[in-house]
C-alpha cells in the first residue's frame, strides 16, 4: 500500500504496530533487515534514513568506506505475518551518506531501467515471473576438507514407495510425473493455497498455483506488473514461501537443479510493452500474432542472450538445469508454443491486451532487479537496432531442437554451458546495459569479480562425490 509519511505514522498507531522492519537487498539478491521499535519511527526516518554498514552486504562497499543509509519506500508497506509482535515491513533503498542513490543498489538499477524506457519509448514494460520451487521435508548438506555430501527427502517422492511410514499409503509421484498432480499424492496443495492467500493479501495478484513435474516441485505464477514492482514481488514471494514452508516444518528451495535426473526450477519471465491499454507486441497479421516491435525485442534478447545469462542464471547450479532432455532451453532461438525455445510465444493467450513473449532460461537464484532490468535493456537494444531474429538465424524453430538433423543444429547458437562462460560473455558484451547509465561498468565489474571469486573458483577447486565413483580406484 502506498502511503505518505504521515499516513504511515497514523497507520502504525491505529494498527497497534509494535515493530517496524526495514528490508534491503544485497547485490547478489538476498534480503537483509534491521528493525526498530514503532515508538522510534518519526518523520525524520523517511528523510534521514537509518545508518548501516554496507560493507557487510555482499557486493557493496569496502570496510574502509562502508557508511551508508537506508531510506524506506512507503509504497511497499505490508504487515509482516511471521513475527510474534505486530510488525510493519517496508522495503528500502540504499543511499550514500549525502542522500545520493547508491549506483550499485539493485532497486536503483531497476528504476533507472524504467526511466530509460520512458526516455526512449512511449509506454511501459510489464513483466510476469513464474516461480518454480521444491518443497522438501528435509535438506542436509556438508562440504568439508575430508567429506562432501547432501541429502534431500520428500514424503511424496518415488524413492519412498518402500519406506516405513506407519503406514506408507503409497501415494507417491513417479519420476518426472508430477505435472498438475492431484491430492492425496499432491501433499503441498493446502500449503500452496495458504501461500497464495498470503501473497494476494500482500498486494500481489496471483494467476494460479499447481504441482510441477518433479516430486515435491510446485509453481506459483503472478500477473503482469511494472519492472520494479515485479522484482519487489519476487523478493517478497520468496520470503513468504520460505517462511510458510518453515512454519509447516518443510523447506522450500529455488535452487535450479537440486535433484539429479529430475526437473529443474526455472523462473520463466513473461514480458511485453504496453501503451497503457493494449500490448505493443500484438499484430494479428504477424508471426504468432506478434508485431515487428516484438520481433525486434526478441532479437535483442537472443543476440545478447549469453551475456544476459550472467544476470538471469547467475549460479553454478543454474547450468545443471540448462541441459538437454528437459524443458529447459539449451539453444538461442524463438518459436510459437515451443517449450524448448529460449523465447516462447504463448499461443493460448494471443490477444490485443496481453500479447507477450516468454524468456525461459532464467531461474530464481537471480537478483530479480538486475535480471529484469537486463532483459528490458536487451529488448530495447533490439528495437533500437531493428534486430530481426529470423535474419540473425534465431529461428523460428517449431520442433524439438533435438529432432533437427545434427548438420543443421551446428548453426544454432547455444546458451552458455557454465557460469564462467556467461560471465565471459557479459565481460565481452555489455554496452547495451550501459545505455542511460542503467548499469555501470563498476557494477558489472563487481558482479563478475564476486561471482568468480566466491562461486566459480571455490566450486572448481572442490572434489565432487561422483568423481570418487569415477576415479578413486584408478
Amino acid at each position: 500500500m502506498a502511503l505518505t509519511n504521515g499516513e504511515v505514522l497514523k497507520f502504525v498507531k491505529e494498527q497497534s504496530i509494535e515493530m517496524v522492519d526495514f528490508k534491503v537487498v544485497d547485490l547478489i539478491g538476498r534480503w537483509h533487515h534491521v528493525t526498530i521499535p514503532a515508538s522510534q519511527l518519526s518523520k525524520s526516518t523517511f528523510t534521514d534514513g537509518i545508518g548501516i554498514d554496507a560493507s557487510s552486504y555482499p557486493g557493496y562497499k569496502k570496510v574502509t568506506a562502508g557508511d551508508m543509509k537506508i531510506i524506506p519506500d512507503n509504497s511497499t508497506c505490508i504487515i509482516d505475518r511471521f513475527p510474534d509482535l505486530r510488525t510493519l515491513s517496508l522495503l528500502c533503498d540504499i543511499c550514500e551518506p549525502d542522500g545520493t542513490p547508491y549506483l550499485r543498489y539493485p532497486r536503483n538499477v531497476a528504476r533507472r531501467a524504467e526511466q530509460y524506457m520512458t526516455s526512449t519509448r512511449k509506454g511501459v514494460a510489464l513483466f510476469s515471473p513464474e516461480l518454480e520451487f521444491y518443497v522438501f521435508d528435509e535438506i542436509r548438506y556438508i562440504s568439508e576438507t575430508n567429506q562432501s555430501s547432501y541429502y534431500i527427502d520428500s514424503t511424496e517422492a518415488f524413492w519412498n514407495t518402500g519406506r516405513q511410514e506407519n503406514p506408507n499409503l503409497g501415494y507417491k509421484f513417479p519420476s518426472q510425473a508430477g505435472y498438475h498432480g492431484i491430492s492425496p499424492a499432491d501433499s503441498t496443495f493446502n500449503l500452496r493455497s495458504k501461500l497464495v492467500k498470503l501473497i494476494k493479501e500482500s498486494g500481489i495478484p496471483v494467476k494460479y498455483h499447481h504441482h510441477e513435474v518433479g516430486a515435491a516441485q510446485v509453481e506459483i505464477e503472478v500477473l503482469h506488473d511494472t519492472l520494479l514492482r515485479s522484482a519487489d514481488a519476487v523478493m517478497l514471494m520468496k520470503y513468504l514461501i520460505k517462511n510458510i514452508a518453515y512454519q509447516s516444518r518443510k523447506v522450500a528451495t529455488f535452487m535450479p537443479k537440486p535433484l539429479y535426473q529430475e526437473a529443474g526450477n526455472g523462473m520463466h519471465v513473461h514480458q511485453y510493452l504496453s501503451d497503457g491499454k493494449f500490448s505493443l507486441f500484438y499484430d494479428k497479421n504477424g508471426y504468432a500474432g506478434l508485431s515487428q516491435l516484438a520481433l525486434n525485442y526478441i532479437g535483442g534478447l537472443l543476440k545478447h542472450g549469453p551475456a544476459l545469462l550472467a544476470f538471469t542464471n547467475p549460479s553454478t547450479n543454474s547450468y545443471k538445469r540448462l541441459i538437454p532432455g528437459y524443458e529447459a532451453p539449451v539453444n538461442l532461438f524463438y518459436a510459437a508454443a515451443n517449450r524448448t525455445a529460449a523465447v516462447r510465444i504463448p499461443m493460448y493467450d494471443v490477444n490485443r491486451q496481453r500479447a507477450r513473449i516468454e524468456f525461459r532460461p532464467p531461474d530464481a537464484t537471480c537478483n530479480p532487479y538486475l535480471a529484469l532490468a537486463a532483459l528490458l535493456m536487451a529488448g530495447l537494444d533490439g528495437i533500437e537496432n531493428q534486430i530481426d531474429p529470423a535474419a540473425e538465424g534465431f529461428g523460428p524453430f517449431e520442433t524439438d531442437i533435438a529432432e533437427i538433423p545434427e548438420h543443421q543444429r551446428v548453426n544454432i547458437k547455444a546458451l552458455p554451458s557454465s557460469l564462467q562462460d556467461a560471465l565471459n560473455a557479459l565481460r565481452d558484451d555489455h554496452d547495451f546495459l550501459l545505455k542511460g547509465k542503467v548499469f555501470t561498468e563498476d557494477l558489472i565489474d563487481a558482479w563478475i569479480e564476486y561471482k568468480v571469486r566466491k562461486e566459480v573458483n571455490p566450486l572448481r577447486a572442490r572434489p565432487h562425490p561422483y568423481e570418487f565413483e569415477l576415479y578413486s580406484d584408478i
